[in-house]
């Protein structure tokens, strides 16, 4: 039995990592059809974000409000400079943000070094789970996760901006028709995946090394995620979440990870073969 609970709480921390960073992929994705490379950077900057607040005095709860503004910001400004040019050439878009990516790493870099940059959890505390110790930054993580999502959902289906977004995914020729200023929705739509992608920077950090490249580490499993999900589809994130996470914590712990992520990939393309619209479809 304790060894069912960790593992499934093991399984849900990293469902709840990957959903935070997928979600804002999906945004981008499903509402632009934007293959955004640089994603993974904008995970890295709300972990060097967190970083910054700390080295000046500041908390993490501070950081977990001052990375969403950097992310969107950001955001802003890539979609006005480059990504608003591109969005009728998929291939110069690849290109460009795959330049983007490595733009900000080396930027990263040249800021702040190569080294790993220490950053703290909130609290260090663990807690008693169904009779095992758990950490409780762990749970607080898997909690926000889910309220995130859950926030997200509601701007989705009650928020003008969400009715926006619906009906541009859905037709964008048709909801300039009708007066929606689909120029506005893809720039608010792309600053706010950078913003997620960011936060879920701030919350990943202090369970991994902080480094220049950490974002790489999510970005395939992200768009797999999006991918077996439903592109454009929350409650696909949360499936594509839930079937990638869930499956590499279960098979990482019969063989090395490196197979068992291979493995639930492998397994992400055959879905993706026989049902590309995705578990949830948009």
């Amino acid at each position: 039995m304790p060894d069912i609970v960790s593992l499934s709480l093991n399984a849900l921390t990293l469902m709840s990592i990957l959903m935070l960073v997928a979600l804002g992929l999906a945004i981008i994705y499903g509402l632009m059809g934007i293959i955004n490379l640089s994603h993974g950077e904008f995970v890295t900057i709300g972990a060097y974000t967190l970083f910054t607040v700390q080295a000046a005095g500041g908390s993490f709860w501070l950081a977990l409000v001052v990375a969403p503004v950097v992310g969107y910001l950001l955001g802003t400004v890539l979609e006005i400079t480059v990504i608003r040019r591109l969005y009728d050439r998929p291939i110069s878009t690849i290109l460009a943000t795959w330049g983007l990516s490595l733009i900000l790493q080396q930027a990263i870099i040249l800021a702040y070094g190569a080294a790993p940059r220490p950053v703290t959890a909130p609290f260090e505390a663990s807690v008693q789970v169904l009779g095992i110790t758990y950490p409780a930054y762990r749970l607080f993580l898997i909690v926000f996760a889910f309220a995130v999502m859950a926030g997200c959902v509601l701007v989705f289906r009650k928020t003008p901006f969400g009715l926006d977004v619906r009906a541009v995914i859905q037709n964008a020729g048709m909801a300039r028709a009708l007066g929606v200023n689909a120029e506005r929705v893809y720039r608010r739509a792309f600053a706010s995946g950078a913003a997620l992608a960011a936060l879920a920077g701030v919350l990943i950090a202090p369970l991994v090394a902080v480094t220049a490249l950490m974002g790489v580490n999510y970005l395939a499993r992200s768009f797999f995620v999006v991918l077996v999900g439903g592109a454009g589809s929350i409650p696909g994130v949360v499936a594509g979440s839930a079937f990638v996470g869930g499956l590499e914590s279960l098979l990482s712990t019969t063989v090395p990870i490196t197979v068992a992520q291979a493995s639930v990939l492998i397994l992400a393309v055959v879905i993706v073969r026989f049902r590309p619209q995705g578990l949830v479809p948009a």
